[in-house]
């Protein structure tokens, strides 16, 4: 019987879209690598205190997948994961919408879907962990207005307006008039902000208070996975430095409590940004305040320091090649007749990428599993599909 797992994992590795489930193909191929990250995760967990790394490595040389082996690794520690992938939409600059896509990307430990809102759903007023909550949001935080939000949400018996107060945490943010309002009426008592919130300046506020509301929901931490760093290039020049000292925010979290953060990016991005565009003589003319120059300097450095992901020697994508044969054999329900010295050979002739290696050898898996031969399918004059048999460990395989 086809295992429809073991197929999810090769179809994502078919298409060369990392994934959570092909993250498992990549468990051994770094084991020094893996067990630092490992020792790294339980110390968050078991000292409640926070830390982050960056790492670099060269195009399609698995640091996707890396990532979502951490995914993995963390739901087994039963830690929250986030996984953000950097973009125009996901702007490092602009705290508020990072916070957005941060929300709508963290997953509960043992959930396929995305989402943490349950947690505050099982609550009531005289939950054990609310007082806790409020204690918390009026003694750490900048502005008062999560005790505010959070007061009104269990007071309230109205689930529209609970589905707006919960929406404010997911980065849906209400405007402060609207919350006094809300307050008012719940408990006929006016609101007064120690401090107005300011979505462009509070947003920390919000990533504190959830890494504390999971620690006491009862999950061991947090994992905040950032991919495509090396999209912060693109932007412009002020763009970049905001973009940086946003960065330390994770890198040097002063607030956050038991939050592993791991920034991924292109080993290009030294050359052609830090270096190609003087990002430190940028940062010395950008007239900075001293909080913020000093953040993004901290982030530059992190950057340069980053240790880089050394392409898979030929014994590791063996193992690979092996792991794959397994999850194709299963997830068709076959036998091949293939090893992965051979998976290997075909993948060398497709090119120095890892992931082309892979798309090459399950290419020919493919092949042995429709025809039992590998070979290339074209075209005749008469517009038919036909098969020609090659000698796979020496004909290139088709793109």
């Amino acid at each position: 019987m086809a295992d429809f797992n073991a197929r999810r994992v090769i179809e994502a590795l078919r298409s060369g879209v990392a994934s959570r489930e092909a993250g498992r193909c990549f468990s051994s191929a770094r084991p020094r690598l893996l067990r630092t990250l490992d020792d790294a995760l339980e110390e968050v967990a078991e000292t409640r205190t926070s830390s982050a790394m960056v790492i670099s490595g060269k195009y399609g040389e698995g640091k996707t997948h890396l990532l979502n082996t951490l995914i993995g690794m963390a739901a087994e520690k039963n830690m929250v994961v986030s996984l953000v992938t950097l973009s125009k939409e996901t702007p490092l600059d602009k705290m508020h919408l990072l916070y957005q896509k941060i929300v709508q990307g963290t997953y509960w430990p043992g959930h396929a879907q995305p989402g943490f809102t349950h947690v505050l759903r099982n609550m009531t007023t005289g939950h054990p962990i609310t007082a806790a909550l409020y204690e918390y949001v009026l003694t750490t935080l900048g502005t008062d207005k999560l005790y505010y939000l959070l007061k009104s949400y269990f007071g309230s018996g109205d689930e529209e307006e609970k589905f707006l107060l919960l929406a404010d945490i997911e980065g849906d943010f209400i405007n402060n008039s609207t919350l006094k309002s809300i307050f008012r009426r719940i408990y006929n008592e006016p609101v007064a902000f120690r401090t107005l919130f300011l979505k462009t300046r509070h947003v920390p506020d919000y990533l504190a208070f959830l890494s504390h509301l999971f620690l006491e929901a009862g999950c061991r931490g947090w994992v905040i996975l950032f991919d495509e760093t090396e999209l912060v290039g693109r932007m412009g020049k002020n763009a970049r430095l905001k973009a940086y000292a946003n960065m330390a925010r994770f890198l040097h979290p002063e607030r956050m409590e038991a939050v592993y953060s791991v920034f991924a990016l292109n080993s290009s991005y030294i050359p052609d940004v830090v270096e190609g565009k003087n990002e430190f003589i940028n940062l010395e003319n950008a007239g900075l305040d001293a909080e913020t120059h000093d953040a993004a300097a901290q982030a530059l450095n992190a950057v340069i320091a980053a240790p880089q992901l050394t392409p898979l020697g030929q014994t590791e994508i063996l193992e690979i090649m092996r792991q794959i044969l397994g999850f194709h054999a299963a997830a068709y329900d076959w036998s091949p007749a293939l090893t992965g010295e051979e998976l290997l050979a075909a993948g060398e002739k497709r090119g120095y990428l890892l992931r082309t290696k892979i798309r090459a050898a399950i290419e020919l898996m493919d092949q042995f599993y429709q025809y039992g031969k590998a070979g290339s399918i074209r075209v005749n004059e008469l517009g038919q599909a036909t098969f020609e048999e090659q000698d796979f460990s020496f004909a290139e395989l088709p793109e």
